[in-house]
């Protein structure tokens, strides 16, 4: 599998979405994966699946979990406070301080724990069955998908600048969405841009319109902007009521916006409030991490890498790599990816080190295409097998 298709197409539109930090999907992300770090800084090797629903001025986080008795439910409470109130959530409907949180935690089911567990005649299994993707390409420097990371960005520029007060209307709540142009399979401009975020009372449409702007134009490449007709803000004229209490969220409910934008496969689970032993999350990170090896060093401009699990079992059931503009014998790549990376769930967690408090960060602006982080975080960005690889395949 690692020829150029030749009916593969040159000239199209793509269009990918993305969400920002206060969108109430990734509010709920980020509360349960604040929740995670909570867990496994008192405990790396603890369990958990936690779930979050938020809605009008209600946060309910349900789930299971095992291995960190000392965290109360009140602390679990004020965890979800601070997340909220970093997101800067202060507003009639939902405001970090008198929002009701109520939480329904309890144990891991002891039957799948039984199956993940390593015991004397066996490695510890997958947490459940499944199948993973990971993808890589050569269009931008991150190798993501270039609609993705330019409409990630622009958000990820509004957001700081309301945080550092720069922008006084702007308010958590946005969405975004970049259609390019690729000419000989490759993006050349924007075909459109739509950003529409939340904002104070009493300023308008198009006042928000050139307070976007900025960041529309600092996010694409130079001259890649789009007609005037063709970017949209706000189009319904006016976005007040934002975030849970415009819209209710939920964990897992952003998973192309957390990937590649639609540009490759997803797998069958989100990743936010799961830890590390759950293979939806470790495993995806794991083939994100071995595909972009790949196209760093040169073996092809794009690879997808699926692995599957069946629950209880310590090895992958499958393991299938899909390349594009590459020479390279596709079975041979496949035996030397997996020689390089032990792609049990423990081989994992131990080669990306998987097991610290690094995931909060991850649950906005996307888990791929983030640099490499000092205390660990988004390890699975690193290029450290490129010279291995070449060293096989050049």
């Amino acid at each position: 599998m690692s020829q150029l298709n030749s009916n593969e197409r040159q000239h199209y539109l793509f269009t990918s979405e993305s969400v920002s930090e206060g969108h109430p999907d990734k509010v709920c992300d980020q509360i349960s994966d604040a929740i995670v770090d909570a867990y496994l800084k008192v405990n790396p090797e603890a369990r958990t699946a936690v779930e979050v629903l938020a809605t009008t001025n209600r946060v309910v986080i349900a789930g299971e979990v095992r291995g960190a008795d000392s965290i109360s439910y009140d602390m679990v409470g004020q965890i979800a406070r601070d997340t909220i109130k970093r997101i800067g959530y202060m507003q009639d409907g939902f405001h970090w301080e008198d929002a009701n949180i109520e939480v329904l935690l309890h144990r891991q089911s002891a039957d799948i724990a039984m199956g993940v567990d390593a015991g004397a005649d066996k490695d510890e299994g997958a947490g459940d069955q499944g199948i993973m993707f990971g993808y890589a390409c050569n269009e931008t420097e991150e190798l993501m998908p270039a609609p993705l990371c330019f409409s990630s960005k622009i958000l990820r520029l509004m957001a700081e600048a309301r945080h550092a007060g720069k922008e006084k209307h702007l308010r958590p709540d946005a969405k975004s969405q970049v259609t390019l142009v690729y000419e000989h399979g490759k993006p050349v401009k924007a075909a459109s841009v739509v950003v529409s975020t939340q904002h104070a009372a009493g300023v308008s449409q198009k006042e928000v319109r050139e307070i976007v702007r900025p960041y529309v134009m600092q996010s694409l490449p130079k001259g890649w902007m789009c007609e005037e007709k063709d970017f949209y803000v706000n189009p319904t004229g006016q976005f007040i009521i934002g975030g849970p209490d415009g819209d209710s969220g939920l964990t897992g409910r952003k998973i192309i916006v957390d990937t590649y934008g639609g540009a490759a496969p997803h797998g069958g689970g989100a990743f936010s409030g799961k830890d590390p032993t759950k293979v939806d999350r470790s495993a995806a990170y794991a083939a994100r991490y071995l595909a972009k090896n790949v196209v760093a060093a040169g073996i092809s401009e794009r690879c997808t890498i699926q692995l599957s699990y069946a629950i209880g079992v310590s090895k992958p059931i499958s393991f299938y790599v899909n390349t594009t503009g590459s020479q390279v014998d596709g079975e041979r790549l496949e035996k030397v990816l997996q020689e390089l990376m032990d792609l049990s769930p423990r081989g994992i967690r131990n080669h990306l080190k998987l097991n610290r408090p690094i995931y909060q960060r991850t649950a906005a602006y996307g888990h791929f295409g983030r640099a490499p982080e000092a205390d660990g975080g988004f390890s699975w960005e690193k290029l450290d097998l490129v010279d291995e690889l070449k060293r096989h395949f050049n």
